[in-house]
Parts: structure tokens; sequence; C-alpha cells
């Protein structure tokens, strides 16, 4: 039997700090270093499903059609192109919805584990990106994962947002999903000649110490275009900061993995 991927959740109910594009990077850059990568769009907005080349205008299943059982997750799974260890489960606004139409569901926090148990054995890493909110689809996505990312922005309001999520991945470890660990809190968007940008960091750094990774994510004009031609910063402009910066990040994402930091 294959082994089962592991799930890990970008999560921060702040929006604008990164967490989309560091989904779609991050995946794209372990799936470039030889892995099989699926994303998991869970954020109504659908940004990780443009940003990796979807077009919701043929009618194609995706992620609300799998939450209401009309398809299973592997019929909604579509290859990225350009890059054949990357897959897309793909999402669209009508999982709006699926907040409102689960409220009185019996466990209705465990649909999307129970969705995607079926693929696990495809995949090395599943990477799911949660809307900016702290409701049922991100609950859904705690419980479903082995660990969870927190991209930041380094600016003052990050610090008061992020004992808040720390709080709700708390309850949701204790409550539904005791596995559920911090894999690392990603600093993004970073600026070095900002005083503000090193304060914050210090903070985060003397409070979550090791989890913090070493690789920070600078401001870069090609990562704020990639998506718009519906490709990750590897294959929009693999020389760039940007995708440097990531792929960076990958290879230390896999290292912790591998020494197995954060299971």
């Amino acid at each position: 039997m294959a082994a089962q991927a592991k799930i890990i959740a970008l999560a921060n109910q702040k929006g604008g700090v990164g967490k989309t594009t560091s989904t779609i990077n991050l995946a794209a850059s372990v799936a470039a270093l030889g892995k099989r990568v699926l994303v998991v769009d869970s954020d109504p907005q659908g940004n990780a499903s443009s940003g990796l080349g979807y077009d919701n205008s043929n009618g194609s299943p995706h992620l609300y059609h799998c939450f209401t059982e009309e398809v299973a997750a592997a019929s909604a799974i579509m290859p990225v192109a350009e890059m054949k260890r990357l897959a897309l489960l793909p999402t669209h606004v009508d999982l709006i919805g699926v907040e409102v139409e689960l409220m009185n569901a019996t466990q209705r926090e465990r649909y999307l584990e129970r969705l995607l148990t079926p693929v696990l054995g495809d995949y090395d890493f599943v990477f799911i990106d949660c809307p900016p909110s702290l409701g049922l689809l991100t609950i859904n996505a705690l419980t479903a994962a082995d660990s969870v990312i927190i991209p930041m922005q380094c600016e003052y309001f990050a610090l008061e947002g992020l004992s808040q999520l720390v709080r709700t991945i708390r309850l949701v470890k204790n409550s539904y999903n005791k596995r559920l660990a911090i894999e690392g809190l990603l600093l993004t968007m970073f600026d070095g000649r900002n005083k503000l940008t090193h304060h914050v960091s210090t903070e985060v750094q003397t409070h979550f110490k090791d989890r913090v990774y070493k690789t920070v994510i600078p401001r870069n004009v090609r990562l704020s275009e990639a998506p718009s031609h519906g490709k990750p910063a590897l294959l929009y402009d693999r020389k760039s900061t940007g995708a440097l910066s990531y792929l960076q990040l990958g290879k230390e994402f896999l290292r912790n993995n591998n020494s197995g930091r954060a299971n």
C-alpha cells in the first residue's frame, strides 16, 4: 500500500499576507524538487485555482461538488500544465455556500478529511489554501491537516492576528485532530530596509524559535505578476528573486520533513 500524503494547511485569517502566493509557489517548488504534490483550493475566491491555470468556463467539477458528494475528489483533480508532478483540486465561488449547507450536518468539520482520504496514496504532500477567515472551511482544512504553515507579513497587526490563529489551531487540535502541529511560520513581503520588518521578525522568532522558516519571501514584482498568467513563479520567471526564494523554501521544507520535524 502506498504511503499516505502529508497534508499541510496554509492558514491566516488576515488577508493579503501572501497565503495563496505561498501555497502555489511552495507546492510548485516541492514538485520541482521531485515530490508528487496536490494543491487543494479551499478558498471560495479561487485565486490558487486561477493562479495554477484553472478555467471554470467549461463547467468542469470542483471542490464544491466534492463537498456536496456529487463527484469524488479524483474526478475533480486536474494536472497543472508544464509541471508533471503537480496537480490541483480547484474551487469556485459556489464554495461559499458550503458553510450554510453544512450548518446542521453531523461531523461537519470532517467533510474535507473524508473526501481527500481516497486520493492521499497518490501524493507525497497535499497543500490546502484556506480562506482568510476562521470559519467552517478553515476548520475543515485544519481537521484534515497534519500540520499548518502560517504565512505572515512583517507588520504590527500581524502579531495580533497570530495569537488568535494559534488559539484556533489549539482548539482544533484538542477537539478534532490530535496530530495537528505548526509546521512553520513564513515571513512574507519581507523588506530588509524597514525597521518594523526586523522588529516583527525578532518578536516572532522569540516566541516560535525554530518553527520560523529561515527562508524569508521578499517583495517581488514577478511573484505578483505570475498568477495573472496562470503560472507559478518558477514557470513564469524561474530566475526571479521570488521564484528562487520559494525554491529555497521548498528545500528547507523538505529538509525539515526528512528530519521528522512537525510530524
